[in-house]
């Protein structure tokens, strides 16, 4: 058995057989011809390279083996099966290596930064980044070395090693040295009503809509460059209606005095009462009667007033358009960190019934009802504000629908599953649930039951398993109770956990004047209070830290040979495995009185990373591995009815309190179709959905 057979290193160390590190070596060999080349090795030859090394080891029937010796071995089998570019490759990459090691006195980690610089030096030299700047490649050397750096002096070695085999994907490795976290709600209002600072300038509070749109913009952009994921606005109508109300007052007046100066009305009229009078407006719809009492008798004037407000409101429209539409583009448009990455915020919006909020959703609808990408629109659903047809919002809801049925956005968000509807609180938008452009939620807060808010929290970090290959290695578990699997899954979720909060305690070491916008302006709660010099951590200890999933469907395909739509067993063991899950991030919150919550991952890369990987050790496997990506998150795959995804993905949500989403296609997609899937979603307890 391989298993018992010690490989000796270089350094002379002995260490247990690990055969996916064979897997690994074999498959960059093979990688490094499909990326030079036109001609397009598989998995299966990945495959059948690796186990005849493995099969010639076992004959050997030894009890130990030196690393060299395994290397001579993949390049015999290479060369007897006619792999002759792989073989000189793989040839020319071991004495590169050798090299390499000979010159940094076989410092390792040294040599790793070395490997990961040549390979993207190879890569930039060709035709792969032709398209990239100067800048841009040097930004992919910083994230290059940083990763290589994380992984060698950060990470854990165990931590490290599931990195590299594809157990486990700690995402955003690269910003680790960095201390930054991951994503934040930013409360506009907050941060508009006291004014902010940049790095060279002061901001004042914003005085009409544009000023709102542009700093919106800003902020934005600003809080971006502190963090390494994606910004999310929880309540973008009631933060924007302000603006609205201001710009309506100040056109208001502007235009009732052009239009008394213009007919020589002016001076009969009590103006400085007319000013207070407008001053003291708390909404853009009213009795324009309100002002008679300043025209003094004169049905003239009262004719002013009203042919002011109606200009106004005709005036205030097209303000409110131009704002909204110029938010849009500068988000489609404006760089992130200032090179390549642009940015993908979320908005929330659908809840303010105010007339200001109102025209703000109203127009933020029409703006994406073209080919924008960004940002992610997303319409929370509620009972009593825009569900039903006499609710006040309801006409909003149906042109989000009608929006929706032709194009990407908006998604759907539903404020009265259980889980959500406990937080709500009416005319409160802190208090109503928001996700974001990665399906993530934040909300339930363990700390403190009173600051389970939306707004001014995020994601610290988060971590993702490999389901299928824990399903893929445990599937002769011959009993009902999977033991050997709900072992290892709980194994690698104590290192996930450990892994998390290793690396909450080197950001929270971190101190307010490295975050000047995001601790310092108060984006995070409690920011606002902290010092320059004080320790981020109980800051970020507000926020959440995830442990994520993906290919549910293939990992239960592996352990019962069904899938959910074709056995009753197999679908209740996907709700036993994630509810398992669910409890152990539980226990982890209650332990360390820290916000661990699940994630149903939506992340195509990873899932074909996985894939990869899986294929190159174990080959293609029926209906597990014989295809390009695993079925993400807790997802059925595409091409069964909707009816059954609905039934079997709709449980989910309530046990991923970090994150998760339902993803619809519908084949005839037209508003009354949509209407009648959120219908159906509201009901089965789904918390958030895309229609396409």
């Amino acid at each position: 058995m391989v298993e018992n057979i010690k490989v000796i290193k270089r350094d002379g160390k002995k260490v247990d057989f690990d055969g996916t590190k064979i897997a690994l070596a074999i498959k960059k060999g093979f990688d490094s011809i499909n990326e030079e080349s036109n001609k397009k090795y598989t998995e299966n030859d990945v495959n059948k390279v690796y186990n005849l090394v493995i099969n010639q080891i076992m004959a050997l029937e030894l009890d130990k083996i030196k690393i060299e010796e395994i290397q001579d071995m993949i390049e015999e089998k290479l060369r007897d099966e006619n792999y002759l570019d792989v073989f000189k490759s793989f040839s020319e990459y071991r004495e590169r290596r050798a090299q390499s090691r000979r010159i940094f006195l076989e410092e390792k980690k040294q040599h790793k930064f070395l490997k990961a610089l040549e390979d993207l030096t190879l890569k930039t030299s060709s035709n792969e980044n032709e398209n990239n700047t100067p800048l841009e490649l040097m930004v992919d050397y910083g994230s290059t070395v940083s990763r290589e750096f994380a992984k060698a002096y950060i990470v854990k070695k165990k931590v490290a090693e599931l990195q590299e085999s594809g157990e486990i994907h700690i995402h955003d490795l690269n910003f680790m040295p960095l201390g930054t976290t991951t994503t934040s709600q930013i409360n506009l209002l907050s941060l508009f009503d006291e004014g902010f600072k940049t790095k060279n300038i002061c901001i004042r509070e914003p005085q009409n809509i544009m000023s709102y749109s542009a700093l919106a913009v800003i902020a934005i952009t600003l809080n971006q460059k502190e963090q390494h994921g994606c910004q999310s606005i929880p309540a973008f109508d009631y933060y924007m209606a302000p603006g609205v109300l201001k710009t309506f007052k100040k056109q208001f007046q502007e235009t009732i005095n052009d239009i008394l100066a213009y007919t020589d009305l002016d001076k009969f009229a009590a103006i400085n009462g007319i000013e207070r009078e407008i001053e003291r407006l708390e909404t853009i719809k009213f009795d324009i009667a309100i002002f008679d009492k300043y025209s003094r008798e004169s049905e003239q004037l009262k004719r002013v007033f009203r042919i002011a407000y109606e200009s106004t409101l005709k005036k205030l429209e097209k303000a409110v358009v131009q704002a909204v539409e110029a938010f849009v583009h500068n988000i489609n448009t404006i760089d992130s960190r200032g090179i390549k990455s642009k940015l993908y915020p979320s908005i929330n919006i659908g809840t303010d019934i105010s007339p200001e909020g109102r025209l703000i959703t109203d127009k933020i609808l029409d703006a994406i009802d073209y080919d924008s990408m960004s940002p992610v629109v997303i319409f929370k659903v509620k009972e009593g504000i825009n569900f039903n047809k006499e609710d006040p919002n309801y006409d909003l809801y149906k042109k989000a629908i009608d929006v929706s049925s032709r194009r990407l956005y908006p998604n759907f968000s539903f404020l009265d599953s259980t889980y959500n509807k406990k937080f709500y609180v009416r005319n409160n938008p802190d208090r109503e649930v928001a996700y974001n452009t990665m399906n993530m939620r934040v909300m339930d807060n363990i700390i403190d039951d009173d600051r389970a808010i939306a707004s001014k929290r995020g994601l610290i970090s988060y971590t993702t398993i490999n389901l299928p290959r824990i399903g893929i290695k445990n599937n002769n578990n011959q009993s009902d109770n999977y033991e050997s699997f709900f072992n290892e899954l709980e194994e690698k979720m104590d290192i996930i956990k450990d892994q998390l909060l290793d690396r909450f305690e080197k950001q929270g070491n971190k101190k307010v004047h490295e975050f000047p916008f995001l601790i310092g302006e108060g984006i995070l709660l409690d920011g606002e209070r902290a010092k320059p010099e004080d320790k981020i951590r109980k800051v970020i200890k507000q926020s959440s830290m995830g442990i994520g999933f993906l290919g549910l469907e293939e990992c239960l395909i592996a352990l019962t040979g069904y899938t959910r739509t074709q056995n009753k067993q197999t679908k209740k063991l996907g709700l036993k495995i994630i509810d398992f899950m669910r409890n152990k991030v539980n226990e982890y919150s209650t332990k360390y009185n820290l916000n661990f919550v699940l994630i149903g991952v939506d992340d195509k890369k990873v899932s074909e990373e996985f894939m990869a990987l899986d294929k190159a050790i174990y080959g293609k496997l029926e209906k597990i591995t014989d295809k390009e990506l695993y079925t993400e998150s807790f997802y059925i795959p595409e091409g069964e009815k909707l009816e059954e995804k609905i039934e079997i993905e709709s449980p989910y949500h309530e046990l991923t309190n970090g994150g998760h989403i339902i993803n619809l296609r519908l084949e005839e997609k037209n508003p009354e179709a949509v209407e009648a899937i959120l219908k159906e979603l509201k009901e089965k307890n789904v918390g958030y959905a895309s229609v396409n």
